[in-house]
């Protein structure tokens, strides 16, 4: 997005930045606010709240700003933007609700906390970016229709990988191709991995272990990509996706798919493993007209069917602010869903597991997400891996199976399974929607 960088310099130039608040301070956090602090003229970051404030402390301090004020009411917060301050607090809905901020940037990657602070965010016309594909890919589409009726917009950002494939996708698009495969570039895939695998990993990093097993275990790739067919309307091949392991350059790949099944489909979203130019993304797309498939060849894109397009990178933090901007100053959406859910992600048994046992979370010991096109999901009653968390089992489940609804007690309670109902309800039939929670 060449246009935002002077759309931003004229902001800083008018002396009125765009005010940003973010929600989670976590490695990822960390690295926002570094980047929004230092490296993005016409962009201010004046909150951030954490449920640990001195991680949000931290963020802070790690990008320079030592001036900090604690909020413990939306006044106090609200005063602080006012006389330009930088503030921290433990209570997210403040942000949610707090005049002077144009955004948020909601960085949790958790689905329960993460939907009572979209929905709160949104009944505020607060814009939302969200690196939370998680949540995204399980109750993304009525959020949606949620911040349409409020006039918000509601995206995931660039950097992540889905917005990299989207804005390939809309480049390819626009330049007069059709795209047909969105494809995401993988380093590892092995679904029983867990904390204990990757803590050495982890630790390195300074990450957290079962952030990065939902990594390796395919479960964030599957709501990555269920993300992405869901902002493009296409589907997967098969439940988990073909995920074909190449361990050469993503432009050889070209004769590996069947385009008449890729345009039967409309379009797949997929991944590989091992392929260069790793991690990047890639979208392989089609063109009607043979005096441009000359051209195409003549640009050395080669004969077709398929042409391979790729952006060899993912800059994660880096790039969110941009996404920020583009919400802000041009209501544009980096990606949000189309309408109805194309792709789930389901709950699948990492071992074999017992009745009476309650399920641990994303990335952890019991369970991995494949996905799986949203009209099987509906018709075989499979347990979205966004609400298995939490959820006691009725019966044995072997490793490797796909968990139903009917194979679990869901706690009581939760937003975000009312939402998912709400989603299903809505998207079956739709009808006016009047607010849950």
């Amino acid at each position: 997005m060449i246009i935002v960088d002077r759309a931003l310099a004229a902001r800083a130039e008018a002396g009125n930045p765009v005010k940003v608040g973010m929600i989670g301070a976590g490695f990822m956090g960390r690295g926002i606010a570094n980047q929004i602090a230092n490296s993005v003229p016409g962009m201010e970051l004046v909150a951030i709240s954490n449920r640990n404030i001195d991680a949000a402390k931290r963020a802070y301090s790690e990008a320079g700003i030592e001036n900090l004020q604690v909020a413990n009411t939306v006044t106090e917060l609200e005063d602080a933007i006012a006389n330009g301050g930088y503030t921290v607090t433990e209570d997210p809905m403040l942000l949610c609700r707090a005049e002077g901020i144009d955004a948020l940037i909601e960085v949790t990657g958790a689905v329960e906390f993460g939907a009572h602070v979209i929905m709160e965010a949104i009944a505020h016309r607060k814009h939302v970016i969200m690196m939370n594909a998680e949540l995204d890919g399980t109750v993304g589409a009525i959020l949606k229709v949620y911040a349409d009726k409020a006039g918000v917009i509601l995206t995931a950002c660039d950097g992540d990988q889905p917005g990299v494939q989207m804005n390939l996708y809309r480049f390819v698009k626009s330049i007069g191709l059709t795209p047909l495969l969105c494809g995401n570039i993988k380093g590892l895939q092995d679904p029983y991995r867990n904390p204990t695998t990757q803590e050495a990993f982890a630790k390195r990093w300074g990450q957290k272990p079962h952030m990065v097993t939902s990594f390796a275990d395919g479960t964030k790739i599957s709501f990555e990509q269920a993300i992405v067919a869901n902002g493009t309307g296409m589907k997967v091949a098969k439940r988990g996706m073909l995920g074909y392991n190449f361990d050469g350059h993503v432009d050889e790949m070209t004769k590996m798919y069947d385009v008449d099944q890729l345009k039967e489909l409309g379009g797949i979203v997929d991944y590989v493993v091992g392929a260069k130019p790793g991690p990047g993304v890639f979208v392989f797309a089609t063109h009607d007209d043979p005096k441009q498939r000359h051209y195409l060849n003549l640009y050395k894109l080669g004969e077709g069917p398929l042409y391979s397009f790729y952006t060899p990178y993912h800059l994660c933090h880096f790039e969110v602010p941009l996404s920020v901007a583009r919400a802000v100053l041009f209501q544009d959406y980096v990606l949000s869903p189309l309408g109805a859910p194309i792709v789930d992600v389901v709950t699948t048994a990492k071992i074999d597991l017992k009745a009476g046992e309650t399920l641990d979370g994303i990335g952890y010991y019991m369970t991995y997400g494949q996905c799986e096109n949203s009209h099987v999901v509906q018709e075989q009653n499979l347990l979205p891996m966004g609400l298995a968390e939490g959820c006691r089992l009725k019966r044995d489940i072997p490793k490797d199976q796909v968990l139903t609804y009917d194979d679990v007690e869901l706690p009581e309670g939760r937003l975000c399974d009312k939402l998912r109902a709400e989603q299903n309800a809505y998207f079956a039939s739709p009808k006016t929607l009047t607010a849950v929670g």
